[in-house]
């Protein structure tokens, strides 16, 4: 009942076809006879001649628009069914031909189509009304066309109905894909979707991505502006605005709407390319307009006007800027030239098309061939009949012919011609195929499915969709001469996607197309990003430059890309990533060599004092700097902790880190602990209380302390090393620069070594503190006071210092601690005594020691004196004299006749009286006293 349903509409425009022509042979625009017959659809005409009267009739219109390229595809499919005929192909078998106009309307294309179903060798043309029709032979095996897309959809739902095939050399488009719904439809051109994919390829490549779209307001125009806009989506590409024009020319609006799509075209100042899915008709209209405006962009041809002559000889075409096109691949054409080169003496009867355009060239002969097109197309039928007179003045014009064929066309069109004649010739291998009832439609279309034949050395075949995807040429319109010339310019492989070159002058063409700019925004350059607006479309945006250690290397990125934050920085709006700089505190760095300039002046200090030492040996100054051992020691705890500054400076290694800290720190534990054995020992040569002197006595272990004092600073570095051992570590808290520095692996560790020095200085300040009235001139307990006092100020600014600073130069805090109390207790220590040798040596003598020592005795029983006679009255004890109770309360004094005679050991074994004895009575050697 379907079927039947869509028979009724079909049968009532058959009964009609009457009324408007005098009988269907009228209809046919050109014909042949055969064995075995090819129907054909060409819009040879490119509009109908519609009353202005509205007429309640059916009548189908006349056509008018004589289009001289679709002319030559009929003659293109005549001659290559010739030379199928003429050729060993098909022997014994003659193809005929039936080859009907459409005037590029859907209504014409119906009624030639029901033709084509009606039953072979019927006495009238009737289509017969069956359930099944796999033994009905109608009066085509095959049918070629049509040229549209939209007219190819209408007819091939007809043919489906007996599964006629029909091979379309111009349809492209995708929906015709479609199996389900076109079952009997292929072709020999690719689809749409892989022109339009082409197309948005093109326009990627060159740089644009704001463009306009022009097309027909029909099935054709419509799914190519959805399939475009896919393609584009996937190439950001977007498209500013779609203007659609009426698809045929007898629109009464189309006037209008072409206005409003060229004013679209002027008022978007930043488009400057248009695609346009026209048809030839409506491309020859809008150029006419637009040249009158002074539009110039550049144009994107579909491939259904890309190569028409006719346009590109419009007058002042070239105002209108660029054309680039896309076209079907092409074959030889040779043959074809031949043909209409002899195209004059070939019989027109059954051939009402060429016998029009001869009328047509007579009518126009008098006009040059740039505006001939135009002549021919504009007029109708009807008044080719009314100068039928002029036939036997025919002006062939070969030349023009040749000018205005569309190879792609062309090659397409007896491409169709030769798959069929393939499949006739394989169908008909075990059958006699002069006999029309041999086979079916539906057989010759799974035959043509399955077919495989070979076109210019290349095999062709239709795919799973009935397409055959021989790929684009890309066409380039160019003034030469003053005339515009269509050019090839590269061609387009469907396969990679890609444009390939003949030679380096067409791909520079290709690449001059960047020189255009149609673009919503301006091209961000490297090192910015695109921020997308408020608009819709994601090509309107506006450009940011990077954050910091962020970089674009290309034009128009969407994102910023990180840069390794560990090895590479960048600035703000930079176009790469530089990588850090690996800093340290440098051995040739001014600061660092100001450093140890100082380190090693230290260390000719420590020479010169052991110089001076030396050569002075035996001089009390040196005696009373507790002999040539103790300084020897000291001075080389300052030499190392001198040197330890050279491991802080040079590019960090594992061996420097773990031995820095620690050499520095076991160097100046042992040269305090010398110090604090000084101190002890000063307190006890001069201190007059018998508790203190006895608790010193027991107390006072040279070898024994400095060893305990040093051994726990070497167990304090153990454990650090050993437990958390510093490393060599990156440091990344500067963007630019990557700081090699030593990680002291444990802050504590490193806190309890210098807190353990800082004890031992304080231990050691607190016992020269308390001898820091002594005599005057030997007074080292004064100077190691100082000396303790420096150290302190320095590591106590050092530890808030430290704790703040970062960078290359963090080491340099430490050396510079590390030299100021080095060179404090240094030179309050050795540069004093150093003075007396080298300049009071008066004072560096055995009388001048004894003169001193006794005035600090007499001033020390002075004071003891009066502080025990305090004493005495407080306890109810009479007072005694000053004088005798220094004697009383020194036991190295004597009261004689009335006077207090000092008589220390020291003082008698200088006299050589006799020897000297300490406080527990034992005798004093010589060396110890010298020390004193």
């Amino acid at each position: 009942m379907a079927i039947f349903g869509l028979l009724i509409p079909l049968l009532l425009i058959c009964l009609h076809i009457s009324q408007s022509c005098r009988s269907p042979d009228d209809f046919v625009g050109a014909s042949s006879p055969g064995d075995i017959v090819i129907g054909g659809l060409f819009a040879v005409h490119g509009r109908m001649l519609h009353s202005e009267e509205k007429s309640l009739k059916p009548v189908i219109a006349n056509c008018a628009g004589f289009e001289v390229q679709v002319f030559l595809q009929s003659l293109a499919m005549v001659h290559a069914i010739e030379i199928i005929n003429n050729s060993t192909l098909l022997p014994g078998i003659t193809l005929g031909y039936e080859i009907y106009d459409t005037c590029a309307e859907v209504t014409r294309a119906m009624a030639a189509a029901l033709r084509f179903l009606s039953k072979l060798n019927a006495s009238k043309d009737l289509v017969e009304f069956r359930c099944n029709y796999s033994d009905y032979t109608p009066r085509v095996k095959a049918v070629i066309g049509a040229t549209y897309s939209e007219v190819s959809m209408s007819v091939a739902r007809i043919l489906n109905l007996q599964l006629i095939p029909q091979v379309s050399h111009a349809s492209t488009a995708e929906i015709l894909s479609d199996k389900v719904r076109f079952p009997s439809f292929l072709r020999t051109v690719p689809s749409d979707s892989y022109q339009t994919k082409a197309m948005a390829r093109l326009i990627h490549k060159s740089g644009w991505n704001w463009i306009g779209i022009i097309a027909t307001d029909d099935d054709f125009g419509r799914l190519a502006v959805e399939s475009f806009g896919l393609q584009a989506m996937a190439n950001n590409v977007c498209i500013a605005f779609k203007e659609m024009l009426p698809a045929y020319l007898s629109d009464s609006t189309i006037h209008g709407k072409i206005n409003q799509a060229l004013e679209k075209i002027v008022k978007e100042t930043r488009v400057n390319v248009i695609v346009v899915f026209l048809r030839q008709f409506h491309v020859m209209r809008l150029f006419r307009k637009a040249i009158e405006r002074n539009i110039n962009k550049t144009w994107i041809a579909s491939d259904n006007w890309s190569a028409a002559v006719k346009i590109s000889t419009l007058p002042n075409i070239s105002r209108l800027g660029k054309v680039v096109g896309f076209t079907f691949k092409s074959g030889n054409m040779s043959s074809f030239h031949e043909f209409l080169s002899n195209l004059h003496s070939t019989p027109a009867g059954n051939n009402t098309f060429l016998r029009e355009y001869t009328m047509l060239m007579s009518t126009c002969s008098h006009i040059k061939d740039q505006d001939l097109s135009k002549c021919i197309s504009n007029y109708s039928i009807e008044g080719q009949k009314q100068n039928h007179t002029r036939t036997n003045s025919q002006l062939w014009r070969e030349e023009f012919l040749i000018a205005n064929i569309e190879p792609g066309f062309i090659h397409s069109t007896m491409l169709a011609v030769y798959a069929i004649a393939n499949a006739i010739r394989n169908q008909c291998e075990n059958r006699n195929c002069k006999d029309p009832y041999a086979f079916a439609p539906w057989e010759l279309l799974e035959e043509l499915k399955e077919i495989r034949f070979t076109d210019n050395e290349r095999e062709v075949y239709f795919d799973s969709q009935g397409d055959i995807n021989t790929g684009y040429d890309v066409l380039l319109w160019k003034e030469i001469d003053g005339r515009m010339v269509i050019t090839n310019m590269a061609e387009y492989d469907l396969e990679k996607d890609d444009f390939i070159f003949a030679d380096e002058e067409d791909e520079i063409e290709f690449m001059n197309l960047k020189n255009v700019q149609s673009k919503c925004s301006k091209k961000c350059s490297p090192g910015q990003v695109k921020k997308v607006s408020a608009s819709p479309h994601t090509c309107c945006y506006e450009c940011i430059s990077c954050p910091e250690n962020y970089y674009t290397n290309q034009s128009d990125m969407d994102y910023c890309i990180l840069c390794n934050n560990r090895t590479h920085w960048s600035p703000v709006n930079s176009s790469m990533c530089y990588k850090k700089m690996v800093q340290y505190l440098n051995w040739n760095d001014w600061f660092a060599v100001l450093l140890l300039v100082l380190s090693v002046l230290g260390i000719v200090l420590i020479c010169a004092i052991i110089i001076i030492f030396t050569r002075n040996v035996d001089t009390p100054v040196v005696k009373a700097s507790g002999g040539l051992t103790v300084c020897y020691v000291i001075l080389l705890c300052h030499f190392l902790a001198f040197v330890s500054t050279g491991f802080f400076i040079g590019k960090p290694m594992a061996y420097k880190c773990k031995t820095r800290q620690a050499f520095f720190g076991i160097s100046f534990a042992l040269c305090i602990s010398c110090i604090l054995i000084k101190s002890l020992k000063i307190l006890l040569a001069f201190s007059f209380d018998p508790k203190l002197q006895k608790l010193l006595k027991d107390l006072y272990k040279p070898i024994p302390i400095v060893s305990l004092c040093t051994g726990n600073q070497v167990l304090i570095c153990a454990v650090w090393v050993t437990v958390r051992s510093p490393f060599v570590e990156e440091n990344f808290s500067i963007r630019r620069v990557i700081i090699l520095e030593c990680n002291e692996g444990s802050a504590v560790a490193l806190g309890i070594m210098l807190g353990y020095i800082a004890l031992l200085a304080f231990i050691c300040f607190i016992c020269a503190f308390k001898g820091r009235k002594l005599p005057e001139n030997y007074n080292e307990a004064k100077f190691i006071t100082f000396g303790m006092l420096i150290y302190f100020i320095a590591w106590i600014i050092f530890i808030p210092v430290y704790t703040t600073t970062f960078g290359m130069y963090l080491p340099a805090v430490e050396i510079i601690v590390i030299l100021i109390s080095n060179y404090g207790i240094l030179c309050c220590m050795f540069l004093p005594k150093c003075y007396i040798i080298l300049y009071k040596q008066e004072a560096n003598t055995k009388s001048a020691f004894l003169k001193m020592l006794y005035n600090y005795s007499s001033k020390s029983a002075g004071n003891l004196s009066v502080n025990q006679s305090s004493l005495d009255s407080k306890n109810g004890t009479p007072p005694i004299s000053s004088a005798n109770a220094c004697c009383k309360a020194n036991s190295e004094t004597n009261w004689v006749n009335g006077s207090c005679h000092f008589q220390s050991s020291g003082y008698r074994e200088m006299r050589g009286d006799v020897p000297p004895k300490n406080s527990a009575g034992s005798t004093i050697p010589r060396r110890r006293l010298s020390s004193i």
